[in-house]
């Protein structure tokens, strides 16, 4: 077990684990920085992509690794929109296995209340374990790419401390009348990414798939809407525009329907999260249902006009 009253931990090797649509430019951003990094990843193929294209050197030994960054989808290989972290655990386990004592994991992946925990619990106490969930937006890099403002949670003082550390680079002094920030001036070797702490790993944890949720429910009150206008001979666009003037309004534009792995997971998460269910949130899973039977038959009606 180590000795969380210290701070120990250096930053010199650094490994991906998970080298896809989130840790490979996690990887490459690490790289860039730096940092010693390696890559890890269960799918040959990623991982001779990562080596091969962006230099990422590959690696199945943990033992010498000072940061673990965990990018594993939680999602089932039959079902995106179903949440499953068997292969976040398996990887815990092998961590725990045969990295040194006292390293730094952080989680990256999405997670259900209470996973960052349950690991830390599998890794025996024995490392600084946090949670800072990712923001990065394939389809708008350049604006919300790695290095954008997140937050992040420890399981205990010392591992927040240690992941802050890593990740914005300053040694900090923990302000427990003022949580969300720290403040300090020992500048270290980092990633460079601003970092919003809050007092537990479970709010972390939380942040991400409220998130996420949020977006869905903007997203299903466009579709609701957007129905509405065509049952009553309203012009959708017309309506959003003229809403949208409003500075505090920005009603999205639907499309096919609620799509992708992350939104619809992570709602379902947030969902799971809680014995209590969010009313509002199933209604919007209706709501999208009923809209892709909608546009189902739009389109249908289309074809057989059409031919």
């Amino acid at each position: 077990m180590i000795n969380h009253s210290k701070d120990e931990t250096s930053f010199e090797k650094i490994l991906v684990i998970g080298l896809g649509q989130l840790g490979l430019p996690v990887a490459k951003y690490v790289k860039d920085k730096g940092f010693d990094v390696y890559g890890y990843d269960n799918n040959e193929r990623a991982m001779d992509n990562a080596e091969k294209q962006y230099g990422i050197k590959r690696t199945d030994n943990f033992r010498d690794i000072d940061v673990f960054i965990v990018c594993i989808s939680t999602h089932r290989e039959d079902d995106i929109s179903s949440p499953q972290i068997d292969g976040l655990m398996a990887i815990t386990r092998k961590i725990a296995k045969e990295a040194t004592n006292g390293k730094l994991v952080s989680i990256e992946s999405t997670v259900p209340r209470g996973t960052t925990r349950k690991m830390f619990e599998i890794l025996e106490h024995r490392f600084h374990v946090v949670h800072a969930p990712h923001r990065w937006y394939a389809l708008e890099e350049d604006l919300h790419g790695v290095n954008q403002l997140r937050v992040i949670g420890g399981v205990c003082d010392c591992c927040l401390r240690t992941g802050i550390r890593f990740y914005d680079g300053v040694e900090q002094a923990y302000e427990k009348e003022n949580l969300g920030y720290y403040s300090g001036n020992k500048s270290y070797k980092s990633l460079g990414i601003s970092m919003y702490s809050v007092s537990t790993v479970e709010l972390a944890e939380l942040s991400k798939i409220v998130e996420n949720a949020d977006r869905y429910l903007q997203i299903a009150f466009a579709e609701d809407l957007y129905m509405f206008c065509k049952a009553n001979g309203i012009s959708f666009a017309e309506l959003r525009d003229a809403v949208n003037t409003k500075w505090n309004v920005n009603i999205l534009e639907p499309r096919d329907g609620i799509g992708g792995h992350c939104i619809p997971k992570d709602t379902r998460m947030f969902l799971e999260s809680s014995e209590i269910k969010s009313k509002i949130l199933i209604s919007a899973q209706e709501v999208d249902k009923d809209y892709r039977k909608y546009i189902e038959r739009m389109v249908r009606d289309v074809n057989q006009i059409n031919h």
